[in-house]
């Protein structure tokens, strides 16, 4: 299946909304090292549009993880909840960064479903965030 065109206006008004940082996990490009993707929040498969609205970027851990997914299910209630929208809502409103500044922790039943599906603290990233709050560059602190 061949990705879907996105217009280089589009592709350079994502990379200034997200600050050239995953719009999950906000792990930035400049300190990964590794060029981030172009992800349609709801899938083309679910009929998502190659729209600004639509699109994000992400790592591509959180890309792959995310797949096709729309919701997952929130640890504590054990309900189905919606994923994290980057372009309808705001990352403050339903993660935090916990004390260490290493691991997201989901706030709100989307939060914690879109921590858990994605595995925002997978245990590579979280080794890769200890060295950038050692270094004084991790957490964001712009949210």
């Amino acid at each position: 299946m061949s990705r879907p065109y996105i217009p280089v206006e589009i592709r350079q008004s994502i990379m200034a909304l997200d600050k050239r940082r995953c719009a999950y996990c906000l792990s930035p490009e400049v300190l990964s090292g590794i060029a981030l993707t172009f992800d349609h929040i709801v899938p083309v498969a679910a009929g998502g549009e190659t729209a600004l609205d639509n699109l994000c970027l992400a790592c591509r851990s959180c890309n792959e993880f995310k797949g096709v997914q729309m919701a997952g299910g929130d640890p504590e209630t054990g309900e189905t909840a919606s994923l994290f929208n980057p372009r309808a809502q705001r990352w403050s409103a339903h993660f935090r960064w916990d004390e260490s500044g290493t691991l997201v922790e989901g706030v709100t039943a989307v939060g914690r479903a879109t921590v858990s599906a994605l595995k925002l603290n997978h245990s590579l990233i979280v080794k890769t965030r200890v060295r950038w709050v050692m270094a004084g560059w991790h957490p964001p602190q712009d949210l």
